[in-house]
């Protein structure tokens, strides 16, 4: 009997510690995040103006395919459609240079717009996620990063291109043509 009981204790405790209801951080789709799942977290259900959704300070976007925020990160990235001429130009621009900070709050609907898509171009583009930096802000648009102030974001979310080290430019909350588009002709003008 006491056998039979540490066998069910077991059962039960080897069960619950393998059982996800996360999805795993990379290579995700839809399909296999609702497969994978048993329980199913809509944008729709998730109220991201509550502080525990937002994720604050440096992070790495791997978070941004995690429960809460994978619905609209992956529905934004998969959907996105790329400006083909755009991405051609970009193929063309030397990236070594090239760092991106990308400041955004998970509580802004344009955030949740645009850096999936910003992502996917990315992505295309095979520009080095070691050359991005990730910020969460709060609200008010602060965050507890230290040289934070400097940065002086009024908008989110906000892309700020720097080239050598020098701010080329930046893309804020929206983009003037199409983020592909605003990036070439931010890297090329001065060219």
């Amino acid at each position: 009997m006491k056998n039979i009981i540490l066998l069910l204790i077991l059962l039960v405790a080897i069960n619950i510690s393998c059982k996800t209801t996360k999805p795993a951080a990379t290579g995700l789709t839809k399909e296999s995040q609702a497969s994978g799942s048993d329980k199913t977290i809509t944008s729709a259900s998730v109220n991201f103006s509550d502080k525990s959704t937002w994720i604050l300070g440096y992070f790495k976007p791997e978070e941004l395919v995690r429960e809460p925020h994978s619905t609209w990160y992956l529905n934004e990235y998969e959907d996105y459609q790329i400006n083909g001429d755009a991405i051609n130009k970009l193929m063309d621009i030397k990236k070594d240079d090239v760092k991106i900070k990308i400041v955004m709050g998970t509580w802004c609907p344009d955030s949740r717009r645009e850096v999936p898509r910003m992502v996917r171009i990315f992505d295309i583009w095979r520009f080095p996620m070691a050359q991005v930096s990730f910020i969460g802000v709060d609200k008010t648009k602060h965050t507890s990063v230290s040289e934070y102030e400097s940065l002086k974001i009024e908008r989110v979310p906000t892309f700020i291109i720097y080239k050598n080290n020098v701010e080329a430019g930046r893309i804020i909350e929206t983009p003037s043509t199409s983020l592909e588009q605003d990036i070439v002709n931010i890297l090329t003008r001065n060219e």
